[in-house]
């Protein structure tokens, strides 16, 4: 409704109006002087202010004259006098992309679809549908009786199916329809009237009136010839604009079909207008469309566009409004040829703009469309203009959606619709008729299509219209009038007409001596072939349904053929000898002549002559086609000669005529194709085979296979190539008899039904390997609704195989349908047959059968078939079986292969089961078949048998593989003569029988026998082993049990007491068993030991920034945000980790290599794309992993630990001396008098806290020194190989990790290898714990060495920094622990992650030991005491970070016992004194839980981390899962050498920590936090996973068709795509949303990559249902969606439209991919598969 009353008084207006004595004038009048205040008064519109005028002073005076009344009171009378009920129909208009969905129980055709919300309500969701894509333009099919056998309504449009179609009784009150009737009258033409005004058109008087300016546009329209590019360039030449303005134009143009790029005077817009076109002329040969308009007509243009809008809303509130605008639009003109409304807009669409036409059609859908009587009228007048406009969009270069044509779809594929269509409307003859004039230029001098230099987009055009053939005859007719049976044989009589175009079309002629120069033109052929596929398997199906329509149409399509004067004979009919045969037939040689593959009225005859017989209807031929003219030997000529032409081009005959014709013969035998050309070939041969005389059409077949001479015996050659040529040509005869013969699972052919022909077909390409479902439809043809057939026989003849995490599911075929198989199926192609073959073969010989593949048990043939089988028995057929084994016998290698004998075999068994079965069938007597007797009976011109022949064959060599199969014929040949003389088989019959079974009974009784004898063998073995354990025990009790197998000697004289420790810090730490192997360069393959003063050994490693970890998705960090590097926050908001897939080289191989890659990379087209030069990427050597540094390996110092010395040292190191030592060495390491006056200060501004705190300095006898008294050791010596890998390795750490530039001096640098260290550690445990396994034990070998390789290398890179860089950062970094003198802003307990603090602390405190002149590092014992120390500090540190982030949770958990609930409450009591905030009423178990739970992670982290730096091996139970999160806590506490109670460390050190606690809970950022200021991470962290996705993939489509651009209001197609990271919904592939990054435009899945995944990212694109990884703003790939159809199969772009269902181990397998930081390898590896040929945009995704 128009809002508002204004300052028009629209009830003044009407009342005017009403009174005018020509009403339309007034209301005309009015708008023609208003639409110029309100459109085009400024350069550019201003849609807002334009909306709300028109509404105020047009379309609310519109809606008062329509109801006679304020609008809102007329509505509501309307509504409650019940005239506004609307249909049940829905009519949503689709949207270019939009889902769709169709049942394939319920549809009637494949085109009826409904819209996502209307499935959603439908019983339709719980049947087999389908979903694609719409093209845009259709429109829901919900609530058409017409489009559904069952479930015509969703439950939203269900208002009762007989009211509401009734639309006849919805009449509107007298007033009210006249009012309607004049506004839609005028407005109606108003907006005909404007939209097919042309350029030149003269301003009306009315429109001239109130426009004083004299203003132009120049305005541009869209075509589909020219590029982006190509428009914004005229454009900056044609109106001096920037890039930027143009490319607005310019996507503007493309979105609407039009633009105004200028407004000025008539003078400047044709100057702009002459650039354009000269411009846009000049690149591509054709101008753009630009017109000047005056603003007047553009400004009522653009308001016509407006009403349309308005009166798709008008017709919406009534059924009754719906019916005058109806009959308004079909009203004829006042002029006779002037035609209605309507036609005239459907006329004009081709001229029209994308917005135009838009709205029309739009306005034709909610109107004509949704009125039963109303459609058929207008379906009426589209099938009257139908030529003309095909011929406008033949000539237009629109696309079909947006094309008046596509209406066709809407109107031809409705049953009633198309049967009035026909009998009224001739439609049929109208499409042909007009298909026939575009296509007429393409006809020779013989009315022949030849489609040589055809234009491709004009010929695709006109392929669209057989679109509407097929819709026209989708649904068959049930009951025929004499009208339509009329109709439909003058429309069957026109596509007759086309036909006899394509007979014998485009011929070829085998070329000799030279190759050809031009390669014919095929393909356009071909494309219609593919075409009338389904047509002419449609009009036979609308002939079948009717006994007389099949004989009348047989009749015309017989006279069709018999009018072709294609391919004529050119010499006089010869006699030709055989057997003493003659057959009188006219010579002709496909090697010689012209011939054509295209013979589609011979075809279509077989095919209609196959229904009579099925109808049973032949025995009424006589009466409408004369006999004599009815010569079935005649017609098969012509598919004969392809069949040929076929075998030549096998036979590699006729190679000079280049690919054109391998292409044909190819798709001659497609599953695309032949069905209508193959298939019909061999039955109209089968029809010619029942009519003649079968020793006549086996010497019509040696002769136009050229073997005729051959086989009698005249011909003879040495010469090799034409040798084989006979040979394969022989082959191919064979095959075609073996065909001809055996296939008869045609209905009509052989009493078989449809679903018997399809289980047929999957039965064989099952032979050929196990199949996927999506691999079955392709090789299976579809009928006209796509559908095979396939899952109503799949079940019966295979076995479904679930997929696994990745692959598909495949069908297997059933053991009992192996007896159906045919090794000379005749759809299989030569790489089937022989697949086939081997497979069948093999399954045979392990099931232990022999090896032959018998011919299976055909069906027998209908009556009017069943003389074929009679070509079994004639004497030709012996004599040409006599003469091919004949040479094998005879050994002449060069006249027969092992393939000819193989079909000779096969037809030889043929036909002695057809003897067979006919002879079990019926009497002897009756049985007139006798191949068995003439097999026996010696030829006239030979010496011996095929009987014979056959016999001698077993006894060759050369035919091994066939000797099977030549027992089994011999036995049958015993078998028909048994049944002859009806007697049982003879005896040596019925031993040959059971051979092979007996054979089987030997083979498994030996191998019994042989099982026995093993079994026996290793129990002596067993025995022995055991008595020589026991004679020599004193040697067995002298090896350890455990953790000493390959320990170095020098650690075999340690007690036993310490080689058990399972200890990896402090005094007690256990003993590192042997360091790395000796290691293969995987290279140079030469071995080498890892040790300091060799070559470097190095790993491939790769270092990525990674938010797998973060507790705040989209959070950023850089050295500018104050303390990172060197403190990572507890959210983890981004890491560096460095991931290595173990493979080992040596350094200098690996430099040598890398120059390699570089160097032939820089060459390799869009390398970019794959890996980053200039960023050191390559791909591992051996596993093609990407890589971008590597990690040096470096050898393990030995752990000479003195124990009884470490436990004098420990009585004196406690915790709180080594404070005051480290303290002191801090503090004695900077000038003496500045550390006195920090240290004074510090007093000072600490004074509050008391003397307990400020204790640890004021100890003055310790010496800065003192640090050294608890010994000292010279650093080790590393080989300068392992030095400057140690660079290299640092430095990629340090750019990649803060994305800066390469700078091994930065003091970040070794911050950021204690980093990489600490958070590669924490993803493996955090993955570790996702996947339920064992937190020691569960890596692969390679995975623990790269994270060896990492540790060891983060404590050694100390070496190449700076001591002095070294030691700042392990003061600041321990000032969040203890005071330390000289640190101001020390960060709270709640802002660091301890672990990294631990790893950090643990590395770099060997810096302090460091002289000005020596180089010195602690002693094994300080290291010791220095690691137990700073664990047992950051642990209590870490349970008083867990108190407090836990302050607000509520959840009670039970569990600890009595001492440590104690001892929790004491603590938790303790730290509360001190913070303010914190709550007291908490319980000691419940506070003993969070912190086992919470503390949980740091220590598998620290257990991880020092395992890898010690070399200490774990206890045995961390390698097993644990049965609850903190059953490993115990063990752990064990292993790093802390109490099982962790509380009482708070105990032990009481005076020590007490004073710290009220440190670090006194910090202002704890009250912040507690206060809710700051964000607080709770522990333990929660572990990331990928978002939830629902279960049905509808689901998400659905949420996808709701998605709304946050940044455009339009409605065109967007690309939902989703962030599989954080769940959000991003708009994909669109220039709407694209942001600047770093200076860069880019797309909205980069930009949120960018933030949530430091630059990784995964997105389901849902709409094309595939996931996109992404893992930099120039690299990308595509990965198969985590969804499987019922076929355990993906469904990229949703091609098969199968129901779709989540796999939760695939999405577990992607989860993996994200969790291991594996996307950046899946992108590189996909991408070096595949061959990138044009780079694709990913930074624009």
């Amino acid at each position: 409704m128009a809002d508002g009353e204004g300052s028009v008084n629209g009830l003044q207006l009407c009342t005017r109006w009403w009174e005018a004595s020509d009403r339309g004038a007034a209301i005309l009048h009015y708008i023609l002087e208003q639409v110029p205040h309100i459109y085009c008064l400024e350069a550019e519109p201003q849609p807002v202010e334009e909306e709300q005028q028109v509404q105020e002073h047009i379309l609310y005076p519109l809606e008062c004259f329509l109801f006679g009344e304020d609008p809102s009171d007329g509505l509501q009378k309307l509504e409650h006098k019940n005239y506004g009920s609307s249909s049940q129909q829905c009519g949503r208009v689709f949207k270019e992309g939009e889902t769709v969905y169709s049942c394939r129980d319920c549809a009637i055709d494949p085109t009826c679809v409904l819209c996502m919300d209307c499935f959603q309500n439908s019983v339709h969701k719980g049947h087999r549908y389908k979903m694609h894509a719409s093209s845009g333009g259709g429109f829901c099919d919900c609530g058409d009786l017409e489009a559904w056998k069952t479930g015509p309504c969703c439950s939203q449009h269900d208002l009762g199916t007989s009211v509401a179609m009734e639309t006849d009784d919805c009449v509107l009150e007298a007033e009210l329809q006249e009012r309607a009737q004049t506004l839609f009258q005028v407005l109606l033409c108003y907006i005909t009237d404007l939209m097919v005004w042309e350029e030149g058109d003269e301003l009306s008087e009315e429109m001239k009136q109130g426009m004083n300016e004299n203003t132009y546009y120049c305005v541009l329209y869209n075509d589909e010839h020219h590029s982006y590019d190509q428009v914004i360039y005229a454009l900056q030449r044609a109106i001096s604009c920037d890039h930027n303005e143009a490319h607005t134009h310019t996507a503007l143009i493309d979105k609407e079909g039009r633009r105004a790029v200028k407004r000025g005077t008539l003078r400047t817009c044709q100057q702009v207008k002459d650039l354009i076109r000269s411009n846009s002329e000049h690149i591509t040969q054709q101008a753009l469309r630009v017109e000047i308009l005056h603003s007047a007509v553009m400004a009522h243009q653009t308001f016509a566009l407006r009403l349309g809008a308005w009166l798709q809303q008008i017709i919406g509130y009534s059924v009754g409004f719906r019916q005058v605008f109806c009959q308004v639009a079909l009203e004829p003109g006042a002029d006779s040829d002037k035609p209605c409304l309507i036609s005239r807009l459907m006329l004009h669409d081709a001229r029209l703009y994308k917005g135009a036409r838009k709205v029309i059609h739009e306005l034709i859908f909610c109107s004509l469309l949704m009125e039963t009587e109303y459609k058929k009228q207008f379906a009426m007048k589209f099938t009257e203009h139908y030529k003309q406009l095909q011929e406008d969009f033949i000539s237009d270069d629109h696309e079909r959606n947006i094309s008046v044509t596509a209406l066709s779809v809407q109107i031809f594929t409705v049953p009633t619709l198309a049967r009035q269509l026909i009998e009224e409307g001739s439609v049929i003859k109208v499409i042909i008729d007009t298909v026939m004039e575009m296509l007429r230029e393409h006809l020779d001098n013989n009315q022949r299509f030849h489609f040589q230099g055809y234009n491709s987009d004009k010929f695709f055009r006109v392929q669209v219209i057989f679109h509407d053939l097929r819709y026209i005859l989708i649904s068959k007719p049930t009951t025929w009038t004499e009208q339509l049976r009329g109709k439909f044989l003058e429309g069957f009589s026109a596509f007759l007409g086309l036909l006899n175009c394509m007979q014998g079309m485009e011929e070829v002629k085998r070329q000799f001596g030279q190759h050809i120069e031009v390669e014919p033109e095929w393909e356009a052929g071909f494309s219609i072939q593919i075409q009338l596929r389904h047509i002419l398997s449609m009009f036979q199906d609308w002939c079948s349904s009717d006994e007389r329509v099949l004989l009348l149409a047989f009749q015309e399509c017989h006279r069709a053929l018999l009018r072709c004067t294609n391919q004529p004979f050119h010499s006089e009919p010869t006699d030709s000898y055989m057997c003493k045969h003659i057959l009188h037939k006219r010579p002709y040689k496909v090697s010689q002549e012209p011939v054509s593959i295209h013979l589609p009225i011979t075809r279509l005859l077989a095919g209609l002559y196959v229904l009579l017989c099925r109808a049973d209807a032949v025995k009424y031929l006589s009466d409408f086609v004369d006999p004599e003219h009815l010569d079935f030997s005649a017609f098969a000529e012509h598919p004969l000669r392809c069949v040929v032409l076929a075998a030549e081009v096998s036979a590699e005959m006729w190679r000079r005529n280049g690919l054109s014709l391998v292409s044909q013969v190819y798709y001659y035998q497609d599953v695309k194709c032949r069905d209508e050309m193959f298939d019909k070939d061999i039955i109209m041969l089968q029809i010619a085979a029942s009519k003649m005389d079968p020793n006549h059409f086996l010497m019509l077949i040696l002769l136009r296979f050229e073997l005729f001479e051959v086989f009698n015996g005249n011909c003879s050659s040495k010469d090799q190539d034409l040798l084989k040529q006979w040979n394969r040509l022989t082959e191919e005869m064979l095959n075609l008899l073996i065909v001809i013969v055996g296939e008869r699972y045609v209905p009509g052919i052989s009493n078989v039904t449809k679903q018997d022909v399809t289980m047929r077909e999957v039965i064989h390409l099952l032979c050929i390997e196990p199949m996927a479902h999506s691999s079955l439809v392709k090789g299976l043809p579809e009928n006209e609704s796509h559908e095979t057939g396939l899952e109503s026989v799949i079940a019966k003849v295979a076995t479904f195989k679930k997929p696994g995490v990745s692959g598909h599911g495949l069908y297997e075929l059933k053991k009992e349908c192996l007896k159906e198989f045919n090794p000379f199926f005749y759809h299989y192609t030569k790489s089937q047959h022989s697949k086939a073959e081997d497979a069948q073969k093999k399954r045979r010989a392990q099931d232990g059968s022999d090896k032959a593949l018998r011919p299976p048990v055909p069906p027998p043939f209908a009556p009017a078939f069943s003389s074929i089988v009679r070509l079994l028995c004639c004497d030709v057929f012996i004599h040409v079986l006599r003469r091919v084994l004949q040479r094998a016998v005879e050994e002449r290698c060069t006249l027969w292969s092992e393939a000819m004998i193989q079909r000779a075999l096969h037809l030889v068994g043929q036909a002695l089961i057809e003897e067979k079965t006919q002879l079990e069938a019926s009497n002897v007597d009756e049985v007139s078949f006798d191949f068995s007797h003439k097999a026996r009976t010696v030829g006239s011109d030979h010496g011996k048998s095929l009987f014979h022949f056959l016999s001698q064959m077993k006894k060759l060599p050369s035919l091994d593989a066939q000797k099977d199969m030549i027992n089994w014929l011999l036995q049958m040949f015993e078998i028909v003569k048994c049944l002859r003389e009806k007697s049982s088989p003879s005896a040596v019959c019925a031993v040959d029988q059971t051979k092979p079974e007996e054979s089987f009974q030997d083979r498994k009784r030996k191998a019994e026998a042989a099982k026995l004898h093993r079994q026996k063998i290793m129990a002596q073995m067993s025995a022995m082993q055991k008595n020589f354990i026991e004679t020599h025990k004193m040697l067995y009790d002298n090896v350890p049990e455990s953790g000493s197998q390959g320990e170095p000697a020098a650690f075999m004289d340690c007690a036993m007491e310490f080689e058990e420790r399972h200890v990896a810090v402090g005094p007690q730490q256990g003993v590192c068993p042997a360091d790395w192997e000796a290691l293969t360069c995987i290279l140079c393959q030469e071995e080498q030991e890892v040790q300091a003063q060799a070559p470097a050994m190095v790993l491939t490693a790769c270092v990525q920034r990674s938010t797998v970890l973060t507790q705040y998705r989209g959070k950023t960090l850089s050295t500018k945000e104050g303390s990172y590097p060197l403190f990572m926050p507890p959210d983890l908001a981004v890491g560096t980790h460095t991931g290595s897939c173990g493979h080992v080289m040596h350094a200098t191989c690996w430099q040598k290599y890398f120059e390699a890659v570089q160097n032939t990379t820089r060459n390799r087209l869009h390398a970019e794309l794959i890996i980053d030069l200039e960023n050191g990427e390559y791909m591992c050597p051996l596993c093609k992993s990407l890589c971008n540094t590597v990690v040096p390996l470096i050898p393990l110092e030995p752990s000479k630990l003195n124990y009884e010395s470490a436990k004098l040292v420990g009585e004196v190191l406690t915790l709180p001396r080594w404070i005051q030592i480290v303290v002191a060495r801090i503090k004695g390491l900077r000038p003496a008098q500045r550390a006195e006056v920090i240290y004074r200060m510090l007093l000072d501004s600490n004074a509050d806290v008391g003397k307990e705190e400020t204790g640890f300095l004021e100890d003055d006898q310790t010496d800065f020194r003192s640090i050294h008294s608890f010994g000292v050791r010279p650093p080790p010596k590393y080989s300068s190989s392992i030095t400057e890998m140690l660079v290299v390795c640092a430095t990629t750490v340090h750019r990649v990790g803060l994305q800066t530039a390469p700078n091994e001096l930065c003091p970040h640098v070794p911050v950021m290898t204690w980093n990489t260290c600490a958070y590669t550690i924490q993803a493996i445990e955090n993955m570790l714990q996702e996947e339920g396994k064992a937190l020691f034990g569960s890596l692969q070998n390679r995975q623990l060495s790269g994270l060896k390789a990492v540790v060891q290398f983060s404590a050694v890179q100390r070496l190449k920094s700076s001591q002095t860089v070294t030691q700042k950062h392990f003061t600041d970094m321990l000032a969040v622990l203890v005071p330390v003198p000289d640190t101001e802003g020390t960060l709270s307990v709640l802002e660091v992650d301890f672990f990294h603090l631990l790893v950090g602390l643990v590395l770099s405190i060997p810096a302090l030991y460091q002289e000005e002149n020596v180089d010195l590092q602690p002693s094994a014992i300080s290291t010791a005491y220095n690691h137990l120390h700073l664990v047992q500090l950051l642990t209590m540190a870490h349970i008083v970070q867990v108190l407090l982030s836990s302050h607000d949770t509520s959840e009670v958990i039970g569990g600890g016992d009595e001492e440590e609930s104690k001892a929790a409450e004491a603590l938790y009591s303790t730290v509360s004194q001190h913070t303010e905030g914190l709550r007291t009423s908490v319980s000691g178990s419940m506070m003993a839980d969070r912190v086992r739970r919470g503390v949980l992670p740091f220590l598998r982290c620290a257990a991880l981390f020092f395992n890898c730096l010690t070399g200490v091996p774990p206890p045995e139970a961390l390698s097993s899962t644990a049965d609850s999160p903190d059953s490993h806590l115990p063990l752990l506490c064990s292993y790093l050498a802390l109490p099982c109670n962790l509380f009482q460390l708070f105990q032990e050190h009481r005076d020590t920590v007490t004073p710290l606690i009220q440190r670090w809970c006194g910090n202002e950022a704890i009250l912040k936090a507690l206060k809710g200021e700051i964000n607080i991470v709770r522990y333990p962290r929660k572990r990331n996973r990928l978002i939830d996705l629902p279960e049905d993939y509808s689901v998400l489509l659905n949420q996808a068709s709701h998605f709304k651009c946050p940044k455009s209001s339009d409605d065109e197609r967007k690309h939902p795509t989703l962030c599989l990271f954080c769940g959000t919904m991003l708009c994909s592939q669109s220039p709407c949303c694209h942001v600047q990054l770093d200076g860069e435009e880019v797309g909205a899945c980069t930009a949120h990559a960018a933030s949530c995944g430091a630059g990784v990212g995964m997105f389901l694109r849902v709409r094309e249902c595939e996931i996109v990884l992404m893992a930099s703003r120039t690299r990308g790939s595509t990965y198969p969606a985590p969804y499987l159809d019922d076929y355990g199969e993906t469904d990229p772009q949703l091609g098969r439209g199968n129901p779709l269902h989540l796999c939760p181990e695939r999405y577990k397998k992607l989860q993996q991919l994200w969790q291991q930081h594996c996307i950046l390898e899946e992108i590189a590896r996909s991408l070096e598969v595949l061959n990138v040929m044009f780079a694709f945009e990913w930074q624009m995704l």
